[in-house]
């Protein structure tokens, strides 16, 4: 099995940033995509970023593009997420997952999932 762990939520202040790591242990394989999801309290839980198996494109949900970088360190079997101009509304847990499919937005495509990170931005 493959075990994720997160690292380097906490709290900021608006407009401030935060760099989240998803170290991953087990039997790993750079081939695998990764993706991050969040959930807010009373939220269901919402897609953040994407990065594709081997190619290194990315996906991102329109509320955070421009402002949040997906990125691995295939070396380090660790991903990233760089998050920038944040906003009150970015407060959530913040999960890291691996999958094997081709498909990334759906939580349901990712077969490994991390025990979540708490974020939280203060205005």
């Amino acid at each position: 099995q493959v075990q994720l762990v997160e690292s380097g939520g906490g709290l900021v202040q608006a407009e401030g940033s935060l760099r989240l790591s998803c170290a991953a242990s087990g039997r790993t394989s750079s081939s695998y995509g990764m993706g991050w999801f969040r959930q807010a309290p009373g939220k269901e839980r919402e897609f953040v970023a994407a990065m594709s198996r081997s190619e290194g494109r990315t996906y991102y949900a329109d509320f955070v593009k421009g402002r949040f970088t997906i990125s691995r360190d295939n070396a380090k079997n660790t991903v990233y997420l760089q998050m920038n101009s944040l906003k009150p509304e970015d407060t959530a847990v913040y999960y890291c997952a691996a999958r094997q499919s081709s498909r990334y937005y759906s939580q349901y495509d990712y077969d490994y999932w991390g025990q979540g990170t708490q974020v939280t931005v203060s205005s």
